[in-house]
């Protein structure tokens, strides 16, 4: 047997170490794509049940498991509470790290560290961002039994809505109180979405300070063309197309660093119904998840159950919810603080 001379023993170690990396590289990748073969994935849906992220999530959980591969089975599971932060703390801080379980979360999250930072345990640009089902308008709506014809009597006329706590309904009127002079009451304490709706129903409450377009489509869908509500102002960075003469609330504003804290805040409308994983996750099986994720944008089973059930699809990919995340946390101090004091109750 030849012996390798002590001098030499480096370079014959680096070149072992090279080939194991070469052989070892394409065995991770190919176990990777088939890691989710006879799995069960686990979606989060960090909102109350029947309301409008409710509904869009389990349309995603009943066909993203057909299109990644290995076909796991997607086993839904709601986690309620306090706008997504159960959820979102739960997949930081306590969920698997290693594919099988992914979330569903209200679109605050991005947020929720400037506006909400109590009790927030997790990091906006550690999670992983799968991608978003949509991106959103948030509307103010009024019952067609108030006096409330357009955005310029909520600023003198009073205008009661529901929400939960911690939520875009609850946050966005606080934020139009400060910013805009507006006359929101504000009725917190609702467990959900649905809740607050059906308040609505029962005459408890008289609108919603932010009510997503696809979600009223979705959970109401005669509402708007049978006029029980009127749409008053629409919360988003552009106008929708469907509401040219509706105002944004950036035309309100009385100054250039409340329309900056505007605009920060209606950034989040982007990625209206983002889907994320566990920091931690394995690379290659976080772009299996948005290689899934991006291929039901052209997935004529999931586009047919979408507009089966009334939902709004503008898959955005997770690489442009990273660009969106990133220019957040480079959000300048002032406008972060306006944006705080805006929000905080009083």
């Amino acid at each position: 047997m030849k012996l390798v001379r002590s001098e030499n023993r480096g370079t014959f170690a680096g070149i072992a170490v090279a080939f194991a990396a070469l052989i070892s590289t394409p065995a991770q990748a190919q176990g990777d794509a088939n890691f989710y073969a006879g799995k069960q994935l686990t979606l989060i849906i960090g909102s109350s049940a029947g309301g409008g992220y409710d509904v869009i999530s389990r349309l995603l959980a009943r066909h993203i498991g057909r299109v990644i591969p290995g076909n796991p089975t997607v086993i839904p599971q709601n986690m309620p509470g306090a706008a997504s932060l159960a959820a979102n703390n739960y997949i930081y801080n306590t969920a698997a790290k290693d594919g099988t379980v992914i979330a569903a979360i209200q679109r605050g999250t991005l947020l929720a560290k400037i506006v909400n930072p109590k009790g927030v345990l997790f990091e906006v640009d550690k999670l992983n961002w799968i991608g978003s089902l949509n991106t959103e308008t948030g509307l103010v709506v009024a019952m067609a039994s108030t006096p409330h014809k357009s955005a310029k009597d909520l600023l003198d006329t009073e205008l009661v809505v529901g929400a939960q706590a911690g939520s875009d309904p609850e946050v966005s009127p606080l934020l139009y109180n400060a910013l805009l002079g507006m006359k929101f009451k504000i009725v917190s304490g609702y467990p959900g979405s649905n809740e607050a709706i059906l308040a609505m129903e029962r005459g408890e409450v008289s609108g919603s300070g932010d009510w997503g377009l696809s979600s009223l489509r979705a959970v109401r869908p005669t509402w708007l063309p049978e006029g029980k509500v009127r749409v008053l102002m629409q919360g988003a960075l552009k106008k929708h197309p469907e509401l040219p003469d509706i105002p944004l609330p950036m035309e309100f504003a009385k100054n250039d660093v409340d329309r900056k804290v505007l605009e920060l805040y209606f950034t989040q409308k982007t990625m209206a119904r983002p889907v994320v994983a566990p920091p931690g996750v394995p690379a290659e099986r976080i772009a299996i998840l948005r290689r899934a994720f991006e291929s039901l944008a052209k997935d004529a089973a999931f586009l047919a159950d979408a507009q089966r059930t009334k939902q709004d699809i503008d898959i955005v990919p997770g690489a442009e919810l990273d660009k969106i995340v990133a220019s957040v946390a480079a959000t300048p101090p002032e406008v972060a603080a306006r944006l705080n004091q805006a929000t905080a109750k009083k």
